[in-house]
C-alpha cells in the first residue's frame, strides 16, 4: 500500500469518527451507520472497512469521551477546594448529559461496549468516593451524605438526557443545581 493510500484511509478513519461523534452525541446510538457514512461523506463499504461492527465504532469513539471524563476527575482530584471539586465533577457530567446522550447510553447499558470500559468506570467511581470524602471531612456536605446519595443524583440527572433538545438543558441544569444544593452542608 502506497502512503499516499495510507494516509487516505486514514482521513477517511478519522471522518468516519468525527461523523459517528457528532451523530451519536445528537442522536444516541441507534443511528444508522448508513447516516454516519453519510455524514462521513463515505461509501458504506468504506465505513464497515474500517469498522466491521457498530460496538466497534461506538467503541472507539467512546474511548476519548471516557478519557476526557478521565482527565476532568483527575483534575478534579488536583482541585484543593473539595467543594469546588465535587461540584465541578456534578456539573461537568451534566453538561455531558446535555451535549452528549450517547455516553452514557454505551457506558452505563448493557453489553460490550459498556464491558470494554469497566476499568475506567471503577477508577471514576473511586475518584468519586474520594472527592465525597474530602468534601464530607472539610464539611462542606449535609450529615449523612455520602457518595451513594451523590451517585443517586446523578442517576437522577443522567436519567433527563432523553429530553427533548429544547428543555432538556434548562431541566437538567435546574437538576444539577438542585442536586448540589440537597447535598452541601
Amino acid at each position: 500500500m502506497s502512503q499516499m493510500q495510507r494516509a487516505d484511509a486514514r482521513f477517511n478513519r478519522d471522518r468516519v469518527v468525527a461523523a459517528a461523534r457528532e451523530a451519536f452525541a445528537s442522536a444516541g446510538l441507534e443511528v444508522p451507520m448508513r447516516e454516519v457514512a453519510r455524514r462521513a461523506g463515505v461509501g458504506v463499504a468504506t465505513l464497515y472497512r474500517h469498522f466491521p461492527t457498530r460496538t466497534e465504532l461506538v467503541a472507539t469513539v467512546l474511548a476519548e469521551r471516557v478519557e476526557d471524563c478521565g482527565v476532568q476527575v483527575r483534575r478534579a482530584l488536583d482541585d484543593p477546594d473539595p467543594w469546588r471539586a465535587l461540584s465541578g465533577v456534578v456539573r461537568e457530567f451534566a453538561e455531558r448529559q446535555i451535549h452528549d446522550r450517547a455516553l452514557n447510553e454505551a457506558l452505563l447499558g448493557p453489553g460490550e461496549v459498556s464491558a470494554a470500559f469497566q476499568r475506567e468506570r471503577r477508577e471514576h467511581a473511586q475518584a468519586l468516593n474520594v472527592l465525597v470524602g474530602r468534601a464530607r471531612a472539610a464539611g462542606v456536605l449535609r450529615d449523612g451524605v455520602d457518595a451513594d446519595d451523590v451517585r443517586a443524583g446523578l442517576l437522577a440527572i443522567a436519567s433527563l438526557r432523553r429530553l427533548p433538545a429544547a428543555t432538556s438543558a434548562r431541566v437538567i441544569g435546574r437538576v444539577a443545581d438542585l442536586v448540589l444544593a440537597g447535598i452541601r452542608a
